[in-house]
């Protein structure tokens, strides 16, 4: 019994250390070709159609955290085929709460991508995919259409086969590579939005909404995405390049 008990203590011992221990860092032409990947990924017209699905996903993802954090109800999010997203909380219409969900969207993938960086300058590689996988479940059980569901599905069987079933070197390189695309991929929406709304075709996105809700006007709300977003890529850059 003292054998067994001894034996499971252990296993859990592994599993904890192996989860939130540090990991070796990758060597530097790796971390190079994981931004290179990333940006393969991002600029390419075509290939961001599909690709920025996932910035979508941390988009809609910090709307709904900041939604619970600030105490309103999540009544659940969607995905949608051409990488738009929608997120619906049940609270006041207005007031702080309300400001700081909004305001989380555009502002979620860079930070999510900064706090990914700490991790994995601090060589915490496989913590930040077990995280990252937690997260996606949690959104998984929020997400109310089918496309939604398969998007975070497929997202998020993908980080559990690499924690699981991949070597070192591997998750090593995927985490970087994840780390990076949050980064860099980060940057290009509020651009976007920028382009949208100089020609009127964004008059309800999240900046002219926060300038409903405190009379802001909404070019200085994307200056604040801008500025969170090329920030986060300056700073996680700089740990992500620091090995």
């Amino acid at each position: 019994m003292d054998s067994t008990a001894s034996t499971s203590l252990s296993s859990l011992t592994d599993l904890w250390d192996q989860v939130f221990g540090s990991q070796p860092d990758p060597d530097l032409w790796v971390v190079i070709a994981t931004m290179v990947a990333a940006l393969a990924v991002i600029v390419p017209h075509n290939v961001w159609r599909l690709s920025r699905n996932a910035i979508t996903i941390a988009h809609e993802g910090g709307h709904g955290l900041i939604a619970l954090l600030t105490g309103r109800t999540l009544t659940g999010i969607r995905l949608h085929s051409d990488t738009s997203g929608l997120t619906v909380s049940r609270g006041k219409p207005h007031g702080l709460g309300m400001i700081l969900t909004a305001a989380a969207g555009y502002t979620a993938p860079p930070l999510l991508g900064l706090g990914g960086a700490a991790l994995l300058a601090a060589g915490h590689i496989t913590a930040l995919l077990w995280l990252a996988t937690v997260l996606l479940i949690a959104m998984l059980v929020m997400i109310r259409n089918a496309y939604g569901a398969l998007t975070v599905l497929l997202t998020g069987g993908t980080f559990v086969v690499v924690s699981w079933l991949a070597g070192p070197q591997v998750q090593a390189a995927f985490a970087y590579a994840v780390v990076w695309f949050l980064l860099i991929g980060g940057v290009r929406p509020a651009f976007e939005l920028q382009a949208k709304r100089s020609r009127g075709n964004a008059g309800d996105s999240d900046a002219d909404q926060l300038s409903r809700l405190t009379r802001v006007p909404a070019g200085l709300w994307l200056f604040l995405f801008h500025a969170v977003s090329l920030c986060s890529l300056i700073g996680g850059g700089r740990w992500l390049l620091e090995v």
